[in-house]
């Protein structure tokens, strides 16, 4: 049987501004997306016809991962059978190594990968554009796993325009236990704001760091405006951060929803040491380290 593997990038919010929820219940967002190389797979493999779709997980919180339709992968396959009109026969292997709600868009991860090997296994010919116009469909993230690099979101995040920055960035990852809810979090913030809130905005001064390829800079730019929500839900993720500011990271921060927190580091070398006395706090589950900006989704095999 046919077999197509295809994989995509985990993301941080370099800033996620966030404003007022609308008469439909979502917030608009002003963010700039960067895909790391810590990365999700996606193995397609063509089963009987008449099977329909199977779902099997391995890998970072694989018996916490849905198996059935409400998998964005599942969704993603059924988005692709019906544009091209093709029987969606197929046996979908998830390798994970992006934590499961850990803000790092995982599951979205999970479906960009799915919409790519699914259209090649199948041979249906869909373009970027067909894709990231399925990806909106699945989620707000979807899109971006697509395209990756870095680049500025608006709307709910799959509006998006590219970044033209320099350079590469060196980030530790560090886990913490347990998941956060995003829709938890964003009912935390709205209550902390209260109803006077800004329209959202991406600053100057981020743009102007990574137009110059400059990690110090870029580090006292990141922001996130769900950071308070996630600590009030989660105090404990204040001292990960006071952590990795003490141990040398040029920026530290929550990424997206939490409760991951991201650390960048001055190189590759930093980074490997940053991890190591992040390892040694007993604050967190786990660290890893990556680089950024990654390519988008794609066939590896």
């Amino acid at each position: 049987m046919p077999i197509v593997t295809a994989s995509a990038p985990a993301k941080v919010n370099l800033w996620l501004g966030v404003g007022a929820p609308g008469r439909d219940g979502y917030h608009p967002l002003a963010t700039v997306f960067h895909a790391l190389n810590l990365e999700a797979k996606v193995r397609a493999e063509t089963i009987e016809p008449g099977a329909g779709i199977r779902i099997t997980v391995e890998g970072e919180g694989a018996d916490s991962v849905p198996t059935d339709a409400s998998n964005l992968a599942w969704r993603a396959a059924e988005a692709v059978s019906k544009l091209a009109n093709v029987s969606a026969d197929v046996h979908l292997h998830l390798i994970k190594s992006i934590p499961v709600a850990g803000g790092m868009a995982g599951g979205s991860a999970d479906a960009a990968a799915a919409l790519v090997a699914c259209d090649a296994l199948w041979n249906t010919g869909l373009s970027r554009s067909d894709l990231i116009g399925l990806g909106a469909t699945l989620g707000s993230d979807v899109p971006f796993a697509l395209h990756g690099g870095t680049a500025i979101g608006t709307g709910r995040g799959d509006r998006l325009t590219p970044v033209l920055g320099r350079g590469e960035y060196h980030w530790v990852l560090a886990f913490a236990e347990g998941g956060l809810s995003t829709p938890a979090v964003y009912a935390e913030l709205d209550r902390l704001r209260g109803e006077d809130v800004a329209s959202p905005s991406i600053p100057d001064g981020l743009m102007s760091a990574l137009r110059a390829g400059d990690p110090l800079a870029l580090g006292g730019e990141l922001g996130n405006d769900l950071e308070p929500a996630a600590l009030s839900l989660r105090p404990n993720l204040g001292l990960l951060i006071e952590d990795g500011l003490d141990a040398g990271a040029l920026g530290a921060q929550i990424s997206g929803s939490g409760p991951t927190c991201v650390f960048l580091a001055k190189s590759r070398e930093h980074a490997l040491d940053l991890a190591a006395r992040l390892s040694g706090t007993g604050n967190c589950r786990t660290v890893a380290t990556a680089s950024g900006p990654a390519a988008g989704a794609r066939i590896v095999g």
